[in-house]
């Protein structure tokens, strides 16, 4: 955000250094509040950083809550592959491991518990907490949908669970690592080896059947097959499961009873070392991210009411001009006769009767060359007839004749709106300029000699491209004598159809050593 506000505060400077005369630019900038622009950005950086803090979400603990346990720490990995979905286990593998984890969670008591579930890839599901109906909800989340990449990377599984715990504890740390052992990664055992020398135990599940079952297919509800169309059989890989338990110092289970699996689980566990835990689980926050929010909401709209100039208010004559008009007019000063037609001319002015009124200025004009009043409502009704020419020798007669800046700036002013409206944005804008001097505090006149600038920029591009298309249009293409002998092109057409065949070649080479097998996908 200050990088926007460093951009936009040096382009506007590059503008003012376009308009040109610094007297002008003076002038043109009365109006303009630099400390308005910087209230604005301060106003949205504030608010910017109240909306960063309510998604950080700050709060505070309401009380003393903690909870001090008495036990271990358990990580669970379970195999969510599309090999678990196999029915030699019913209704398959993966709801009986779910169904035998959820009667050991019951039955850990104080131990804090996590969740990995592992495919092709490893993820943590649940970090270690005591909230056992947490952990309980998350296992019955799992599902083969869960990760999208197949496979059955254990080694990964088994290290996602050794970051969960507390590395500068040797013990007090076990891991439950369920699944059929099918196409199991090398690394596997490797790491179940370091995991036992840090002092973790590992305890492992075989589910499934030596003999193996069909894979069903959940979405289409048929038999899974391989590449060559036969159908893929999964069975249980006992002697990898039991490697990983022994260089874990743990166990291994074959899963045959539910209850059994789960009571020896739970007594392997229980004869572990344990030791007290603070858990912090359970304990209860306030959040104060609403009052962020208010306090932007709030900025957001205060940053809307911040002006850096007054509303642009568009060319058109100053209606001060038939007032003074209409002040001159009752003067003693003036004859009785021409201030009569005068004030007839006001009241059909005033009617939108153009016509009638330039007329009765007219008559006062003929007798009097030097009634200023006249003269200047004269070149105002003759714009609103529609005479515009008429309408500027009025006003370079009016100002001629007036001798009070004011009088006179107002006049430029009005041959200058009778100008751009014409579009003599040239002639214009020097009218306007002319009135600036005379006055430096119009705001009319500076916004309406900006905006004539602003046209006559538009218009001098404008010029330039259709400059541009005409002289396009005039050029003729000559033709370019070719460079290349007959023999040239001959050897460049062979030395084509070389690097053609070299390449027919590359393709079926690559073709050729292309493995035929594709990767497992359960």
């Amino acid at each position: 955000m200050l990088i926007v506000f460093l951009v936009a505060k040096n382009r506007k400077k590059k503008t003012i250094t376009k308009i040109g005369e610094p007297l002008l630019v003076k002038q043109l900038l009365a109006q303009y509040r630099a400390a308005s622009f910087f209230k604005k950005f301060i106003v949205l950086f504030v608010a910017m950083a109240a909306l960063i803090l309510a998604l950080a979400n700050p709060r505070s603990a309401t009380g003393n809550n903690l909870v001090d346990r008495n036990g271990i720490d358990v990580m669970i990995a379970i195999d969510v592959s599309k090999s678990m979905l196999a029915q030699d286990i019913k209704p398959t593998r993966l709801d009986r491991a779910k169904q035998l984890l959820g009667k050991l969670i019951d039955k850990l008591g104080n131990d804090r518990i996590g969740i990995v579930v592992f495919a092709g890839k490893a993820y943590l599901q649940m970090p270690l907490t005591g909230d056992h109906a947490a952990a309980k909800m998350y296992l019955s989340a799992a599902s083969t949908e869960s990760i999208p990449t197949q496979g059955t990377v254990i080694g990964d599984a088994l290290k996602m669970c050794y970051a969960s715990f507390n590395t500068k504890e040797k013990k007090y740390k076990a891991v439950i690592l369920i699944s059929d052992g099918e196409d199991h990664d090398e690394g596997a055992i490797s790491t179940a080896k370091q995991m036992g020398s840090e002092g973790v135990v590992i305890y492992t599940i075989g589910i499934g059947s030596k003999e193996g079952a069909p894979i069903i297919d959940e979405a289409t509800g048929a038999m899974k097959k391989d590449a060559e169309g036969n159908t893929v059989i999964s069975k249980l890989n006992e002697e990898e499961l039991q490697s990983i338990a022994q260089s874990g110092n743990g166990a291994y289970q074959f899963f045959g009873s539910t209850d059994n699996v789960v009571n020896n689980l739970a007594h392997q566990l229980a004869s572990m070392d344990q030791r007290a835990v603070k858990d912090e689980s359970l304990t209860n926050y306030q959040s104060y991210f609403q009052v962020l929010l208010a306090i932007a909401l709030l900025l957001l709209v205060i940053e809307l009411f911040i002006s850096e100039t007054k509303r642009n208010k568009l060319s058109r004559l100053k209606p001060a001009a038939v007032s003074f008009l209409f002040m001159l007019a009752g003067t003693a000063a003036m004859a009785q006769e021409n201030n009569k037609t005068i004030k007839e001319g006001n009241e059909a002015y005033g009617k939108k009767d153009y016509s009638r009124a330039a007329s009765s200025y007219e008559k006062v004009v003929k007798k009097d060359s030097n009634n200023l009043v006249a003269q200047y409502n004269l070149g105002s009704a003759y714009y609103k007839s529609g005479r515009k020419d008429s309408a500027i020798e009025a006003y370079d007669r009016s100002i001629r004749q007036s001798e009070k800046p004011v009088q006179k700036s107002n006049a430029y002013y009005n041959k200058g709106v009778v100008l751009q409206n014409d579009k003599k944005l040239a002639e214009c804008i020097e009218a306007y300029k002319a009135a600036l001097r005379l006055t430096p505090n119009d705001d009319d006149a500076r916004q309406n000699l900006q905006k004539a600038l602003q046209q006559q920029k538009q218009q001098q591009q404008q010029q330039k491209q259709e400059q541009k298309k005409e002289d396009k249009k005039d050029e003729k293409p000559k033709p370019q004598p070719s460079k290349m002998t007959p023999r040239d092109a001959e050897e460049k057409l062979k030395a084509l159809q070389q690097q053609e065949k070299n390449l027919q070649d590359k393709l079926h080479k690559v073709n050729a050593n292309a493995p035929n097998k594709p990767e497992k996908d359960w």
